[in-house]
């Protein structure tokens, strides 16, 4: 019998699922689960699909591949399978509609079986019915509201679910940044409130959880994330505890608070506060008040004993302390990782972009002659004392300033980004944020005053008001943000399109916070740019990349010796009086001598490969096309047809992109070549089959040639004038449905009007076609 995917689906698949008790809103048809990773030209490459989930409960459960029925049942098995891994998935069925093949992801065995699992029995063989917290947490249905989450946000929930039904009480999260660990912080305090679950067990009473962050830009838009516990939730201020002479908020259920005001600890830098807070304040609350903990960003000084959060931690141990981090474990932040122990779901930066959740990106390495400084006598030393007579890059502007090559930057930066792209500067401190503002506004071509700005604690609320402008995407102004510390988290703009590096970047663990900055998604957006005039990207290639962490147990000291005497060192904080006392040390300031000038030596681009998540070089991008191209096309000719087609040439062109090979790339393997005035299709066949690479003028005499054989002389003239374009732009804009743009373009009235002077919209879609396949003939060859 024959029978398409459709039909088998509909007269074998989804009777049988109904004969096996699975209602129609237990089963989710063409499950698409990522939006298709970001593209040029504002496109998305493939969504991945599934064509059945069999849910019951809230949880899914399994994965069903259909194929049609003259197929061979387990035709789609591998697929499936990878989804499930993607998913979180146990179960995989993969059917023709005549027969079943069921897989058990957990034990990695399969068999064909008569009947689909019933809803109850599948829900049994996936997690058991002994653990009846574990089944009333995972049952607790979501708040339902615009946004779902999103496929991985709920594998964490459930993880997290299922961690504190198995009584651990100290739970991680690895998420890179712009994936929502907020959206699943509430998601998981909302199934925890509505089950009435808390350390005394479910059902009994609801929960006191404390959200807990090092600033308060990031508390206060936790609190934002969860309006709708508005209420029933309190914002613990350490000022205001101390002006109530040390009493505490207790009535509510959600608490949200900066580890200092319950600390007294050093106040960061964006929060601006003036007031020294020395009282412990959360030694006023029970030691077993609070049922939960989340803390967010949990790397950043954390669980050592020594850290921020420690104190805390250890008063209310009987909580369930739930870590949410977005850095990979290192050796910065391995005591995070040594506290928490693995994280119960990791979900990285590659895996973001690949899924379309976050945005690509290409690093830009520009180098300057001066990187490596050599004082020399005939320099003038305006301020400071030489302490040494070579200087590297590491050392500018937070030892040593050179105005000049802050001048060059500047200049450099407003040469390369578009006028209003949002960009944001990273510099070595506050000094050298208002040093760059001003070198950037010395330059810039825009008149209004607020073009570039400086975002510190310095400029308080002013800066707080220019943050707040630049996050609105609807507002250009400020387009240029200077900062140091205080954007490297809790920036929530979307619309940023390059991040500027010209300070050092000293670990993993900062410089991913500082490329979160960049991979919001926002339309229009297909990619954003990292310049780095500081050498620190390069140190970061491979890591950037991470996949799941390694076993804790598998770390070791790296040196312990060192890092037991560094922890001794420490034990006597700093407090906030002793860096308000801190007098900085002068920097040395000089000007070149005569002779002496600043100049950009090198621009090396790095490009991010989809498929191992590394970034690659020009050189390595070459070799990658070259071992990627013989899986697109089998021969010379075939390349040549496809190209010549505008609807297999735009697929070509999206298989391409797919791979990271877009067109900014082939402009700069052009440039390689020398054949900035040619055709990627002469670039792919000359990298593929050694062929001669043509420039546009000289395939454009066969467009001239096409022309001449109609006789009407306003369509002769059309397609003369459509291979100018061609010899001027290239052929990229050549797709069927800029037609009408063309047609617009020349100006000698409407589409039907010119369609009419071809013999119709047939035939002139024709001559289209006929004009592009003409400039690839082989005769164009000789």
């Amino acid at each position: 019998m024959h029978f398409s995917e459709a039909d088998t689906r509909h007269k074998f698949i989804d009777s049988q699922l109904e004969r096996d008790g699975w209602q129609k809103k237990q089963i989710i048809c063409e499950f698409d689960f990522t939006d298709g990773r970001k593209l040029p030209g504002n496109k998305r490459g493939e969504r991945k699909k599934a064509d059945y989930i069999l849910s019951y409960k809230g949880v899914k459960l399994a994965i069903i591949e259909a194929k049609k029925y003259s197929k061979e049942p387990t035709e789609g098995l591998e697929q499936a399978k990878q989804y499930a891994k993607i998913l979180n998935i146990r179960f995989v069925f993969s059917t023709n509609g005549q027969k079943i093949y069921q897989f058990d992801m957990q034990t990695g065995f399969g068999g064909f079986i008569e009947n689909y699992p019933e809803p109850e029995k599948l829900y049994e063989m996936v997690f058991g019915s002994e653990n009846i917290t574990k089944n009333i947490l995972l049952q607790q249905n979501y708040l339902v509201s615009d946004k779902k989450p999103r496929y991985y946000q709920e594998i964490a929930i459930q993880k997290t679910m299922e961690a504190i039904a198995e009584l651990k009480n100290r739970i991680l999260l690895n998420l890179a940044t712009g994936t929502g660990k907020t959206v699943i912080a509430f998601q998981i305090c909302y199934k925890l409130f509505e089950a009435k679950w808390s350390l005394d067990g479910v059902g009994k009473r609801r929960p006191k959880i404390l959200f807990l962050a090092d600033r308060n830009v990031l508390v206060d838009q936790a609190m934002n994330t969860f309006n709708y516990f508005e209420k029933d939730y309190k914002k613990i201020n350490g000022k205001e505890i101390k002006k109530r002479g040390g009493e505490v908020p207790k009535n509510a259920n959600f608490f949200f608070a900066i580890y200092q005001a319950l600390t007294g600890g050093n106040i960061s830098e964006d929060d601006g506060q003036e007031e020294i807070l020395e009282e412990k304040y959360f030694e006023k609350y029970e030691k077993d008040f609070f049922d939960a903990i989340i803390i967010d960003e949990c790397h950043r000084g954390g669980a050592k004993e020594d850290g921020n959060w420690a104190e805390i931690l250890k008063y209310f141990d009987s909580a369930v302390q739930i870590g949410m981090t977005a850095t990979p474990k290192r050796e910065e932040n391995r005591d995070t990782y040594k506290y928490f122990g693995n994280p119960v779901y990791e979900y990285s930066l590659k895996d973001g972009i690949n899924d379309g959740f976050l945005t690509p990106f290409k690093i830009k390495r520009i180098k300057l002659n001066i990187d490596e400084f050599i004082l020399q006598s005939s320099d003038i030393i305006v301020s400071g004392e030489a302490k040494k007579s070579i200087y590297d890059v590491k050392d500018m502007d937070k030892n040593i300033i050179l105005e000049e090559r802050s001048e060059l930057i500047a200049e450099m930066i407003l040469s390369q980004i578009n006028t209003f792209d949002k960009t944001i500067i990273f510099c070595v401190d506050q000094v050298h944020a208002l040093r760059m503002r001003d070198t950037i506004n010395k330059y810039k071509t825009v008149k209004d005053p607020d073009y570039c700005v400086r975002v510190t604690s310095d400029e308080g609320e002013i800066g707080r008001n220019f943050l707040e402008r630049f996050q609105d995407n609807d507002s250009n102004i400020p387009v240029i943000l200077t900062s140091s510390q205080m954007l490297t988290t809790g920036v929530d703009a979307r619309n940023v399109r390059n991040i500027v590096l010209v300070r050092n970047i000293g670990s993993i663990v900062e410089y991913k916070q500082i490329v979160g900055r960049g991979t919001r998604v926002f339309d229009g957006k297909d990619f954003f740019t990292i310049y780095d005039f500081v050498g620190s990207s390069v140190h970061f290639i491979d890591e950037i990349w991470e996949g799941p962490a390694d076993n804790i147990e598998e770390i070791e000291e790296k040196d312990a010796k060192t890092r037991k005497e560094k922890n001794q060192n420490s034990n006597e904080k700093t407090t906030i009086r002793d860096i308000l006392n801190d007098k900085p040390k002068e920097k040395l300031v000089v000007i070149l001598g005569k002779n002496r000038e600043v100049k950009v030596i090198d621009v090396e681009t790095y490009y991010m490969d989809p498929a191992s998540g590394k970034l690659l070089s020009t050189e390595d991008f070459l070799k990658k096309l070259f071992s990627e191209l013989p899986k697109l096309y089998e021969n010379e000719h075939q390349l040549r047809m496809t190209w010549a087609d505008p609807d297999k040439r735009e697929e070509l062109l999206r298989k391409l992109a797919s791979l990271g090979f877009d067109e900014e790339q082939f402009v700069a393997l052009k440039k390689m070549f020398y054949a900035e005035k040619s055709d990627i299709f002469d670039i792919l066949s000359y990298i593929s089959y050694e062929t001669e690479i043509k420039n546009r003028k000289q395939r454009s005499v066969f467009g001239k040639h096409f022309a001449s054989n109609y006789e009407n002389p306003e369509a002769k003239e059309f397609l003369e004038f459509l291979t100018d374009l061609y010899e001027n732009n290239g052929i990229l804009d050549f797709a069927k449905e800029k037609l009408a743009a063309k047609v617009e373009l020349f100006g000698h009235g409407t589409t039907m009007e010119i369609a009419e002077q071809f013999g119709g919209p047939n035939e002139l879609v024709k001559a289209y076609y006929g004009i592009q396949k003409a400039l690839y003939e082989v005769g164009s060859e000789v």
